[in-house]
């Protein structure tokens, strides 16, 4: 029997890449809208939000570490990359009427202020979006594991994980027709089956606090208030 799942609290982790739309790199403001128009409409209905986006439309570590950069450096790159998207998210949220602030894991004020658990959950309980910026403040560790970290520490019911595929297959769906998906799937599972959920840290991170991960495709218009409304069919829950 399939499990029925009811989040109040989520933490949404969205690729970089989701704000660049068409554009190689950077920002197309319509892909920002639609991205916050969908985080609008579960706000809308009560869902409290928390945030944490990927960098991937402006900057990989992996390619400053292939160019010969240092890792460290590369990986902090990265990191400011994460804050510029979390003040554009911030600002087009905040246009399309949802409250919304910012806070890094590395001091950036007056950009924005630090990391602060209980004024998070404080901002989350008043129907603020709070973006988490700077990933975790060390290299090192991927968006994936800031996400982890993040719902833990603010008592989030699950990890929504926001890619281009409706769930967790078992091969590229892209490189495999005959990929099957699964519906629902436990970490034990997921761990023999070597599927790549998340990235190792994070998901050891919520398989170990049985913090359960929901794996989407945000290019559905509609998946994001499906996952809400407990749709199986709309994403591969992992718990």
């Amino acid at each position: 029997m399939t499990r029925e799942y009811r989040f109040n609290r989520i933490l949404l982790k969205l690729s970089g890449e989701a704000l660049k739309g068409a554009q190689q790199h950077g920002y197309d403001a319509d892909a920002v809208r639609e991205a916050v128009a969908r985080i609008k409409e579960i706000v809308d209905q009560g869902v409290e939000v928390a945030l944490v986006v990927g960098a991937g439309n402006i900057w990989r570590g992996v390619m400053g570490k292939s160019g010969g950069m240092d890792r460290v450096n590369a990986d902090y790159m990265g990191m400011l990359a994460t804050v510029m998207n979390a003040l554009c998210l911030r600002d087009f949220l905040i246009a399309a009427g949802v409250p919304a602030i910012v806070q890094c894991s590395v001091g950036m004020e007056p950009i924005a202020p630090r990391f602060n658990r209980d004024q998070a959950i404080k901002a989350l309980e008043a129907g603020q979006v709070v973006i988490f910026a700077g990933g975790t403040g060390s290299p090192f560790f991927t968006t994936d594991t800031t996400a982890a970290l993040r719902a833990l520490e603010t008592d989030c019911d699950a990890v929504l994980k926001a890619t281009k595929v409706d769930g967790v297959y078992t091969a590229d769906p892209f490189k495999d027709p005959t990929a099957e998906r699964f519906e629902e799937l436990s970490f034990d599972e997921a761990l023999s089956r070597q599927l790549k959920v998340m990235d190792s840290t994070a998901f050891s991170m919520c398989r170990d606090n049985d913090l359960p991960i929901v794996v989407f495709n945000f290019s559905d218009p509609e998946s994001l208030r499906r996952v809400i409304a407990g749709d199986t069919s709309a994403g591969t829950i992992v718990s």
